[in-house]
């Protein structure tokens, strides 16, 4: 079975990342729900994960032919994400450790730590969020960060700083998003041995043999409640705490770096949004009341990866193209190409075309990233 609640999320995921991209990069307008679609993405990440692997053990997959397989597909998201820097940020960005790099580190790791028990996978990721502060003031977090853009040096210890703790997404703390969503996952679908979405790349359809134990997703809405209250109290406090607490633990809200405030609110707004989803629309007697709307969200969930590619060259390139027709920098027009009250529609218009193209070519077939991802790792 396909689970609508998934679809859902990862395309509001998509839709928050695309409007923020179009309207930041072209008119340097940061909206409010900035920050909010890749921790989504990544919540989901892990989650699709478990689903994927609880898939390839329900058609009889050994171990071996699990682990392989997973390592395939984490090194083409990681090395996506290298040839995305290279080909859509330009090559001096190359080593920025943007959200592919660190979503194709994340499905290694989680093939790494599927076998351990729940408590230890949960202690790894508070560990990944706890650490991250400290490691920040260790690196000077902010020597690598000019006029709000990561930049290092092309040494092998500032690329290692970067991919762990100074780069646009670090593994600490980041690395906590596909851990919650993988521990998630194994809490809500338990023996859920027959589903057809592989994570970033669905499969075909299975017949399905028996039926999955449905287990209740308040649990899951109350700890995401819990963690956004937490980090409501920890900001509202702030300023009531000691200095050395305020300026080396809780930095308030902040992406960049992504401080535990930061963590601790968007990894409980995934959660709650999924357990609200999954109890509202996977668990309804009537879901198919919502047939056409479901209909839309599967396609975007089934395209993320190529969409989310797809949506950067739309509308950097023509950026860099025309910076360079008009002078020797071609990022002179970047955040100044138009005002936000165009970008934003064409963000909105974007979408919109992605939807029709990819019906007209046909809602089952697999193309895109996903498609060679398939090609290349299965």
């Amino acid at each position: 079975m396909r689970y609508s609640s998934i679809d859902i999320m990862r395309t509001i995921a998509i839709f928050v990342m695309v409007m923020v991209h179009f309207s930041e990069n072209l008119s340097g307008y940061v909206p409010p729900f900035s920050g909010l679609g890749a921790p989504v993405f990544a919540i989901l990440t892990g989650i699709s994960y478990h689903l994927w692997v609880s898939g390839q053990q329900s058609k009889g997959k050994s171990e071996q032919e699990i682990f392989k397989v997973s390592v395939r597909r984490g090194l083409f998201v990681f090395w996506t994400g290298f040839a995305f820097n290279i080909l859509v940020w330009l090559p001096e960005d190359t080593f920025n450790w943007d959200v592919l790099t660190f979503i194709g580190f994340g499905l290694l790791f989680l093939n790494l730590i599927r076998s351990m028990r729940l408590p230890v996978v949960v202690l790894i990721g508070l560990m990944a969020v706890l650490v991250s502060p400290f490691l920040r003031g260790l690196a000077d977090y902010k020597a690598y960060w000019t006029v709000g853009h990561f930049e290092c040096d092309l040494t092998l210890t500032d690329l290692l700083i970067g991919f762990t703790t100074t780069g646009y997404f670090p593994i600490f703390p980041w690395l906590a998003y596909p851990i919650a969503g993988y521990v998630t996952g194994r809490l809500v679908f338990p023996n859920d041995l027959h589903s057809d979405d592989a994570g970033l790349v669905p499969a075909k359809p299975e017949v399905a043999i028996g039926r999955p134990k449905v287990v209740s997703p308040w649990p899951v809405v109350f700890v995401g409640t819990a963690l956004i209250a937490g980090s409501m109290t920890i900001l509202t406090t702030r300023s009531l705490m000691p200095e050395n607490v305020t300026k080396y633990f809780f930095g308030g809200w902040s992406m960049f770096p992504a401080t535990i405030e930061y963590v601790m609110a968007t990894i409980g707004m995934a959660l709650a949004l999924f357990g609200l989803a999954y109890r509202m629309v996977d668990l309804n007697p009537n879901i198919r009341k919502l047939e056409g709307f479901l209909k839309i969200t599967k396609t975007f969930s089934r395209y993320s990866l190529t969409i989310y590619i797809l949506h950067h060259i739309v509308h950097i390139w023509p950026l860099w193209i025309y910076g360079a027709t008009q002078g020797d920098d071609p990022t002179a027009f970047w955040q100044l190409a138009m005002p936000v009250s165009y970008s934003l529609p064409l963000s909105l218009a974007f979408m919109a075309c992605c939807y029709f193209a990819l019906n007209w070519l046909g809602p089952d077939r697999r193309i895109g990233f996903e498609s060679w991802m398939r090609w290349l790792c299965d």
